[in-house]
């Protein structure tokens, strides 16, 4: 049975920061590519940040959207089959209901071509992040 878990929401404030856990099991965790997704209010989704467990160069393993480069930062722990984002820096326009996603499939090349679709891969239920003073 496939399950991915997140946590970690919640409402911070400007410029704060939060850690986002995605907990998996139940699939080939190193054969997947785990991704992020976002979705804000009235919205579609957005593409976020990746880990790649097929990346066959380091250089390609992670990718972050634009807005989020240089703030947002992307790890695993292989050994508990589980992906975070660290999010630092946060602004309003943050606030989302943010997916992890798991598909062998999500590429660079995916991502800034094709937009997230909910029939692709596996889903949790989303975590809320709201940045709000």
């Amino acid at each position: 049975d496939v399950q991915l878990e997140e946590s970690g929401g919640g409402l911070v404030q400007p410029g704060g920061s939060l850690r986002l856990s995605c907990v998996t099991s139940g699939f080939a965790f190193s054969t997947y590519t785990i991704a992020w997704v976002r979705q804000a209010p009235g919205k579609g989704l957005e593409w976020v940040s990746f880990i790649s467990n097929r990346a066959k160069n380091i250089a390609d393993a992670t990718w972050y959207a634009h807005s989020v480069k240089g703030r947002f930062t992307v790890s695993k722990d292989d050994a508990k089959k589980t992906v975070f984002l660290h999010m630092n820096d946060l602004k309003p326009e943050d606030t989302a209901v943010y997916y992890c996603n798991a598909d062998p499939h999500v590429t660079k090349m995916v991502v800034e071509v094709h937009g997230p679709r909910k029939d692709y891969g596996f889903w949790g239920q989303g975590t809320q992040v709201t940045v709000s003073s």
